[in-house]
């Protein structure tokens, strides 16, 4: 059974009002398109600033900044793979994506976490398994997490709300 606390929904990240949402950025950290460029816009020109000295991210890592114009008091930036087939160590990245993020989720004592579907959109990851692997990966870190109360999945369409629904269902009865 999945943990309570986790919770797939459909809408917009920017508009939550949660501690943190993540942000499935590009390297640089510097905006992009997709999630990325949306969190940049709503968060404003402040975030761009915040996001330079940090040095940019690698892929599966994650670092933070404040949440700015966001309802979210920060941004968790974390860099998902690119997918290439499947054989380039991508599951383990995109896991790892999930983990750090909730990680320094935990340290900045966030209560409330709102994900999009890292790598799925330009980066090409193919949406079940990526909604697979984060859905195992949040259930996880849950199992020995007290402090993290929600965790939002957040699907920017219906599609995606769809393909996680029914892999948590798959997840459930196995």
């Amino acid at each position: 059974m999945l943990d309570p606390r986790i919770r797939i929904v459909q809408g917009d990240i920017t508009q939550l009002q949660v501690d943190a949402i993540v942000n499935a950025a590009n390297r640089s950290l510097l905006g992009g398109g997709g999630v990325d460029g949306a969190i940049h816009r709503a968060a404003g020109p402040e975030l761009v600033k915040a996001c330079r000295p940090l040095g940019g991210c690698a892929t599966g890592q994650a670092k933070i900044t404040p949440g700015f114009r966001l309802p979210a008091d920060y941004v968790i930036h974390t860099v998902g793979p690119v997918w290439s087939g499947g054989g380039k160590g991508e599951a383990e990245l995109l896991a790892s994506c999930y983990r750090q993020s909730l990680a320094l989720a935990r340290e900045h004592g966030v209560k409330t976490i709102a994900f999009p579907a890292i790598s799925t959109g330009v980066y090409g990851y193919p949406l079940d398994q990526a909604a697979r692997i984060a859905l195992q990966t949040v259930q996880t870190f849950l199992q020995s997490e007290a402090q993290i109360e929600t965790v939002f999945l957040v699907c920017f369409g219906q599609r995606a709300y769809e393909t996680y629904r029914q892999v948590s269902r798959e997840l459930e009865a196995s």
